[in-house]
């Protein structure tokens, strides 16, 4: 994020795992949420550049995709393939230009935690039933998320992602490559985001023992 504002971009294409601190800050003018995986998000970075030019995208487990000519103390091609020095170099560019410690820049950024965890060597037949009964069965959903408040939204770009009235996120999705079952948190607090995290894997585990 801190990237993607030091080069000037306007739109930013990520996966929905990301953090919703990028749906937060001001500088974004379109914010577009992918399928996990870099094909989608160079896929909607061509997408989005039919309406903005500028547009960048990144994962959250690294890597960022630049779509256009951007300026960083000289000119940065484009460059849609996963770079791993940008994100180190432009954050501490921007730094160096605030006259600000690095720590400083990201204390500014909106208040939004992720926790993310795993439940590994299930059975992945189950736990696609189980995801589909979620995503079905309204009253099933309401049920299981029912500990965590209020829903207030439901993303099913990949897999279930669920906001709540409280501000928290769960995010549950299968790996789609391994007998895992991925499980993501946000909260406006870290320690809350671990405790949702925690609460929602025990859930999910008890489901999948079933």
């Amino acid at each position: 994020m801190l990237t993607a504002r030091v080069l000037g971009a306007k739109a930013v294409v990520t996966p929905v795992s990301s953090n919703d601190m990028v749906r937060r800050l001001p500088e974004f003018t379109e914010v577009h949420l992918t399928r996990i995986g870099s094909p989608f998000v160079i896929a909607g970075m061509e997408k989005a550049q039919a309406t903005e030019p500028k547009v960048v995208g990144f994962e959250a487990n690294g890597g960022f995709f630049l779509g256009f000519e951007a300026h960083l103390n000289g000119v940065l091609s484009p460059l849609p393939t996963r770079d791993c020095m940008l994100p180190i170099i432009a954050p501490l560019f921007a730094a160096k230009q605030a006259g600000k410690p690095l720590s400083a820049l990201c204390a500014d950024l909106p208040a939004c935690f992720t926790a993310a965890d795993r439940l590994q060597e299930i059975d992945r037949d189950k736990a696609g039933r189980f995801l589909t009964w979620l995503i079905e069965e309204s009253a099933a959903r309401a049920a299981f998320f029912a500990p965590f408040g209020a829903i207030s939204g439901v993303d099913l770009t990949d897999g279930l992602r669920v906001d709540f009235e409280s501000g928290d996120v769960v995010h549950l999705r299968p790996s789609g490559n391994a007998p895992e079952f991925r499980i993501y948190a946000q909260s406006g607090l870290q320690a809350q985001a671990q405790k949702v995290m925690a609460q929602a894997k025990e859930a999910v585990a008890a489901q999948l023992a079933r």
